[in-house]
């Protein structure tokens, strides 16, 4: 096993390479999203066991609210494609930089602090000391990021 250490480490090295390659950094900040998704739901799931109010109908509810996350991040990507779109077609209008995203990253960036905030808040309710600083920092990132959605 030892002799197939540094294959293994080549393949994981350039699989992060082609992949970083294809999706940028935002392909990355879309993979974090979609595993803190997948983790919610499983501390979700697991405090709800915890207390004996695991139900089926629940945990149809929670996977459709993860759909409709899914939903607007979607939306919010075409919005940026649709903006990109006409600000590239259009005579007239004029930016001072390229347009490629600008609502999807913000949207995806909420959804990962929220995210984040009921993992640590699932995770108090398993019994897990959790530092209020943690708590806070969560809570003040997803005010300034809802500050720099209202200023669009």
């Amino acid at each position: 096993m030892m002799e197939n250490v540094n294959y293994i480490k080549a393949f994981i090295s350039t699989a992060m390479a082609t992949l970083t390659g294809l999706w940028g950094w935002f392909g990355w900040l879309l993979l974090l999203w979609i595993g803190l998704l997948v983790l919610d739901y499983v501390t979700g799931s697991s405090v709800a066991a915890k207390n004996g109010k695991w139900t089926s109908q629940e945990s149809k509810d929670g996977i459709w609210h993860k759909f409709g996350c899914v939903l607007v991040v979607v939306v919010s990507g075409a919005a940026d494609m649709l903006f990109a779109t006409i600000i590239e077609h259009i005579p007239g209008i004029t930016l001072p930089f390229e347009y490629t995203l600008l609502l999807c990253p913000i949207v995806v960036v909420w959804y990962i602090i929220t995210e984040l905030g009921s993992i640590v808040e699932n995770a108090d309710a398993m019994g897990a000391p959790v530092p209020d600083f943690l708590k806070k920092a969560l809570l003040k990132s997803k005010d300034t990021i809802e500050a720099t959605g209202d200023k669009l």
